[in-house]
């Protein structure tokens, strides 16, 4: 076991949720003019379009970035580190071309539209079809760093520090 070296939670950034109340706001008031004789309709209607709104942004936001125990956790995706070559981190421009007229259809996204800079992370595996995986993060630095120093930690049987 190593513990976690870096790990990453892609929540949705405040003004969403701040653009998303007042997008509420508005629906309500529209509503409430509409059916002026039963205000209780537009409460009923509002507080299901809050639901609806805080369950896409929890579902958007609950993915997470996790390099720990000699794995990769993209969301829902692992891959043992063994398996990957050296993270390249990438800039706005660099992360938009990677996803874009750059992109392989094979490669694994994780990208989110509040995030613009992404780790490229190439798959060494001959067996796995895909050619990298394509990871949207807030500091793309950081985490091609902490990837990187576990790529180079010598696995269990190589390491020359064991007890004898």
């Amino acid at each position: 076991m190593t513990g976690t070296a870096y790990e990453e939670r892609l929540h949705v950034p405040l003004r969403w949720w701040v653009q998303g109340t007042m997008l509420i706001a508005t629906f309500w008031l529209a509503v409430i003019v509409a059916v002026n004789d039963a205000p209780w309709i537009a409460w009923a209607v509002t507080a299901a379009a809050l639901a609806l709104l805080t369950s896409l942004f929890r579902s958007i936001g609950s993915a997470r970035v996790v390099v720990a125990d000699g794995l990769l956790t993209a969301g829902r995706a692992r891959i043992e580190l063994h398996h990957l070559g050296a993270p390249e981190p990438l800039d706005a421009d660099q992360a938009r071309r990677a996803a874009g007229v750059d992109a392989d259809a094979r490669a694994y996204l994780l990208l989110r539209p509040y995030l613009d800079r992404a780790v490229r992370v190439p798959v060494l595996d001959p067996a796995d079809p895909t050619p990298y995986w394509l990871i949207g993060t807030r500091d793309p630095d950081a985490f091609a760093a902490a990837l990187g120093a576990q790529l180079r930690r010598p696995t269990g049987e190589e390491r020359t520090d064991r007890a004898d």
